[in-house]
């Protein structure tokens, strides 16, 4: 009897150890379904004229190529890794700081380019680190 019932318990922990990762799979699936698809979709539209100055001097400086005041960081492949913007494949995306007056370093502003950067239209502005984007319209 003894052996019988640790048998069963074996094949209930079995069991549930299945079920538990089977829904934790699926919880993470539509995790990202939902993370891409707000990337793409969820992108508040922001007015170049309602953005800092330094931005708009930033997105300037973009699209006559330079010169960046962080040279080894602008223009640096921005990975996307937490999928806030729309997916596409990885060098498309390219960083460029939007400096912070009174900031001692580069602080939180930025802003990601698509390829080409000077000629791509495709414009997206963080204030926070890139918790979140808004794309930018000219």
């Amino acid at each position: 009897m003894t052996a019988r019932l640790l048998v069963l318990l074996r094949l209930f922990i079995a069991l549930a150890l299945a079920v538990g990762f089977g829904s934790a799979t699926a919880r993470d699936n539509r995790y990202d379904s939902r993370s891409e698809r707000q990337a793409s979709e969820a992108l508040e539209p922001v007015a170049l004229a309602a953005l800092p100055v330094e931005a708009r001097d930033t997105l300037a400086l973009i699209k006559r190529g330079g010169p960046f005041p962080y040279p080894r960081k602008d223009g640096s492949t921005f990975g996307n890794f937490e999928k806030r913007l729309p997916a596409k494949p990885r060098g498309h995306y390219r960083e460029y700081t939007v400096p912070t007056p009174g900031s001692r370093d580069r602080g939180a502003r930025r802003i990601v380019a698509g390829s080409p950067p000077e000629t791509s239209g495709e414009y997206y502005y963080t204030d926070d680190h890139y918790r979140s984007f808004r794309r930018i319209k000219e």
